[in-house]
């Protein structure tokens, strides 16, 4: 069955935990009827209780209707991410400046009826202690690997600590990609724009997650952490009202340029 045209994407910042799932199995269905979209994606990178991803996290956002996952650099926190990124026709992405021995794949080309859409993940490096590869000249590699191919749209999760990287790799990124959307932050912001040479972009997308809370985490264990210095779990709040931030995408399939590009916040009780 052919794909409409134009591409619509919709995009979840990152799903904290329990609470952040069970709003999806409320929110994504509604939002599908209503919005039709080519194809919806979530950072899937602290789906399991704040860290990592298992099998029956990742299972339970596909039955409540996402389509493929991004992650960044809490990826590998749980011992049934390799079998899951290594997986024949697995859905799930790890960010592509890793080292070239890491398990997974950094991107991936998905046939859309007649589209081809390339998503790209990586991860920043300022202010994140892993020594990952430069993100810029893993772009320009990727770009080149899959240029042959024609894709009708690039999209590129862009996973990191400091905004300026953020919006200095937008700009580093413009006319090539058609979104460049960051996470990790679960912070999100009001900067969507489609740069000059047509690439939709935004700074962080935000979070599925807990709202009173510090970034999806139980706001008390934090605070106790900044008062006294010692080291505490960081719980995740079962329940509460959870703030879903989104954003959907238009793309032209015939130039490869975002068309819009809008905020999706909205708020779902969780018990």
């Amino acid at each position: 069955m052919p794909v409409k045209s134009p591409l619509t994407f919709l995009i979840f910042g990152d799903v904290v935990g329990r609470p952040g799932r069970t709003a999806l199995s409320k929110i994504v269905p509604r939002l599908r009827e209503e919005l039709n979209p080519t194809l919806v994606i979530a950072n899937a990178e602290n789906l399991a209780h704040g860290t990592g991803v298992t099998r029956k996290s990742l299972a339970e956002c596909q039955q409540a209707g996402i389509d493929f996952f991004t992650s960044g650099n809490h990826i590998f926190r749980r011992k049934e991410t390799t079998e899951l990124l290594t997986e024949r026709d697995s859905v799930l992405i790890r960010p592509a400046n890793y080292p070239p021995s890491t398990p997974g794949q950094g991107a991936k080309l998905l046939t859309l009826g007649t589209k081809k859409v390339l998503i790209i993940n990586l991860n920043g490096r300022v202010f994140l202690n892993e020594d990952f590869d430069c993100p810029f000249r893993k772009l320009d590699e990727i770009l080149k690997t899959y240029e042959s191919e024609e894709p009708n749209a690039i999209l590129v999760d862009f996973h990191t600590e400091a905004t300026s990287e953020t919006v200095a790799f937008g700009w580093y990124a413009d006319s090539r990609v058609s979104l460049v959307f960051g996470t990790h932050t679960h912070v999100p912001t009001a900067d969507q724009r489609i740069l000059p040479g047509g690439t939709g972009y935004i700074t962080d997308v935000g979070m599925v997650g807990v709202r009173d809370s510090v970034l999806g985490v139980d706001k008390d264990v934090i605070i106790r952490r900044f008062l006294t210095q010692q080291p505490f779990s960081h719980d995740i709040p079962e329940s509460g009202i959870v703030q879903v931030n989104a954003i959907l995408v238009t793309v032209n399939p015939k130039t490869m340029k975002t068309e819009s590009i809008e905020r999706l916040d909205r708020e779902v009780s969780v018990e």
